[in-house]
């Protein structure tokens, strides 16, 4: 008889380190009086949850945390939402298993 082991994402992401590089971000969100549905959109399906509303309705990105998945890329960027790059060398997310 096997027993399942229930596992949950947030556990796992728990496992994965970031090295922050100070002053210089990954991405950044292009200046706004009203957020798009696209930037909106990432408020909610962000699995990092770096994007969210500041105090002026505006959505503000916050990149240490980011795990590189690209869903602000697919969602925001072709839109000019955003700008995304690599993070520089030894810098961003460190992946424990995988």
């Amino acid at each position: 008889m096997t027993k399942d082991v229930e596992v949950r994402v947030e556990d796992k992401l728990y496992q994965n380190r970031y090295r922050v590089d100070s002053g210089r971000s990954h991405i950044t969100v292009t200046p706004h009086e009203t957020p798009s549905a696209e930037l909106l959109a990432l408020v909610k399906l962000c699995p990092a949850r770096c994007y969210e509303l500041n105090g002026k309705g505006q959505v503000e990105v916050a990149h240490d945390g980011c795990m590189e998945c690209g869903t602000c890329r697919v969602l925001a960027e072709g839109q000019g939402d955003i700008t995304w790059t690599y993070p520089r060398g030894g810098y961003g997310v460190l992946f424990k298993f995988g």
